[in-house]
């Protein structure tokens, strides 16, 4: 079931989702060659404290988890897609980083991810982040009332595929509010015009997830939670939470950075 959100829930969103933009670049700002990612986790909580705001991630348990999630950011690197535990791994020169988090405040969820990478970037790594980006504004833009699920998920996957890269399969973005995840799901690849008809109210995760290599397959790590491409190329992945609006797109963790 879908709710429909007021324009006062979607202000009190945006609010949530001020606090995911300050601490996703309060952590970008952290990243640096020697600094662990269980350091970076620590700066992520710091503003969620100042905020008074709370993580929808920490204790996070879906179905599939053997464990619940032990950290308030996700921090993936390299060959990690997603849902990266932050552990005393130190970054290094080159690395590529995606950083997803989340922020409840109000009883509102915010929810949103960036990649970028740490000290010389390779260029293959740039061109990849850059895609991601222009994948998630290619389903921004087609998130307009009237279109569909499926022109959300067909805009994304062209520019992916049209890239040359992979995308992981099951895995895309969802509707959010109360919770984190709502419905509806919202794939990074499908047909224009099919799925569920967008209105004003809806609120959508949109979060495009890239595989350097090309091909589609990834695995979890033994720790249930981190997954990795199969082939070792690296990954991104970058997301915002976007209200749908009479008006056009309204982008509820937009960042100042």
């Amino acid at each position: 079931m879908v709710e429909l959100k007021t324009d006062t829930s979607i202000d009190a969103m945006h609010e949530a989702g001020q606090v995911v933009g300050r601490a996703l670049t309060a952590v970008r700002k952290a990243s640096d060659v020697g600094v662990s990612l269980l350091e970076l986790d620590e700066v992520a909580h710091d503003v969620l404290r100042e905020a008074g705001a709370s993580s929808p991630f920490l204790g996070y348990r879906p179905s599939f988890a053997p464990t619940a999630f032990p950290a308030v950011l996700c921090a993936s690197v390299n060959d990690a897609i997603v849902h990266g535990i932050p552990t005393r791994y130190k970054l290094r020169d080159g690395d590529l980083v995606s950083m997803d988090f989340g922020a409840e405040l109000g009883g509102w969820v915010g929810d949103s991810a960036l990649s970028f990478t740490v000290g010389t970037p390779r260029p293959a790594d740039v061109r990849l982040i850059e895609t991601a980006e222009r994948a998630l504004a290619a389903g921004i833009a087609a998130a307009v009332v009237g279109n569909r699920i499926g022109d959300i998920a067909h805009a994304i996957g062209t520019v992916c595929r049209e890239g040359g890269y992979g995308i992981p399969d099951g895995f895309g973005g969802h509707g959010i509010g109360r919770r984190m995840h709502e419905d509806p799901g919202v794939p990074n690849e499908g047909r224009p015009g099919r799925g569920m008809k967008l209105r004003h109210g809806m609120v959508l995760a949109i979060e495009p997830m890239l595989i350097g290599g090309g091909t589609d397959g990834y695995h979890a790590d033994a720790d249930g939670w981190t997954l990795r491409t199969n082939d070792g190329s690296r990954a991104a992945h970058a997301e915002h939470t976007v209200a749908i609006t009479e008006t056009g797109p309204r982008i509820l963790t937009a960042r100042a950075d």
